[in-house]
């Protein structure tokens, strides 16, 4: 017994020593948990749940921006492409608005097309002619003087008198006159109608075949004549510029026989 009394005291110490170990590695994991616990408890905003919660400075402390703003040339490039495609976009947008306001509002012309040339006849149309209704008429109206807008203002008060306004848009004539009617010979009674409505116009004929009327508008025009005081008589076309309406050949009388 005596012998093995050292062996016994070794062995004692061994499981004393993993004794006092577990049981410091048991306090250490029951000291985690009341820690974990406690910041389950705590209102301190830096933990949620026992988990440690990153604010804005804890990031930008660890991610710091780089001192100075640095792109690449092609990202440069896209991000100025971007900016100038908008801006043109907006400014399209914007004269689209204001042209079409203005067309509207009569200010402006769209250009169709000029005048048909004209093939002016040697001589002033044979009538009488009679007036046509409005409404049968069909008119171009086309802008020769130098006021902006004027063939949308003359095209909306043949509108209102109930004629068929087909074209509106900027033209030209060689004559001074306030309106000059222009037309082929299927429109000379739609001309005449037209020319009534204005003092002092024009006739004159080019070689179209249908029964349409250029009514083109100069910087001496101002204004149709009042509807109610227009002349709707049957009448002739008045044509200063042509030469008069040749005179029918008149039959010579017969000259009796002589008496042989």
């Amino acid at each position: 017994m005596t012998d093995g009394a050292p062996d016994d005291d070794v062995q004692l110490t061994a499981r004393q020593a993993r004794r006092a170990a577990r049981e410091a590695k048991r306090q250490a994991k029951d000291a985690a948990y009341e820690e974990r616990l406690a910041r389950k408890r705590s209102k301190d905003v830096q933990f949620w749940h026992g988990h440690h919660v990153i604010d804005a400075a804890g990031l930008a402390e660890a991610f710091p921006e780089p001192e100075t703003a640095e792109y690449s040339a092609r990202t440069v490039r896209r991000r100025i492409t971007h900016g100038v495609t908008l801006v043109l976009l907006l400014a399209l947008v914007v004269a689209g608005v204001v042209v079409a306001g203005m067309i509207q509002r009569g200010e402006l012309v769209l250009h169709f097309g000029t005048p048909r040339p004209v093939a002016t006849a040697d001589s002033c149309p044979a009538g009488p002619f009679d007036y046509p209704a409005n409404k049968t008429v069909t008119v171009n109206v086309y802008n020769g003087g130098s006021e902006e807008g004027l063939a949308g203002q003359v095209a909306a008060e043949l509108k209102k008198r109930g004629y068929k306004v087909k074209a509106v848009a900027n033209g030209s004539t060689p004559y001074d006159a306030p309106v000059v009617v222009v037309s082929g010979a299927a429109g000379r009674a739609a001309a005449f109608n037209l020319q009534r409505n204005v003092k002092g116009a024009e006739y004159v004929q080019d070689s179209r075949k249908d029964a349409t009327v250029d009514f083109i508008v100069t910087s001496s025009y101002d204004g149709l004549i009042d509807a109610r005081k227009v002349d709707q008589t049957p009448g002739p076309l008045s044509c200063p510029r042509l030469g008069p309406t040749p005179a029918a050949p008149t039959a010579k009388p017969a000259t009796p026989a002589a008496k042989g």
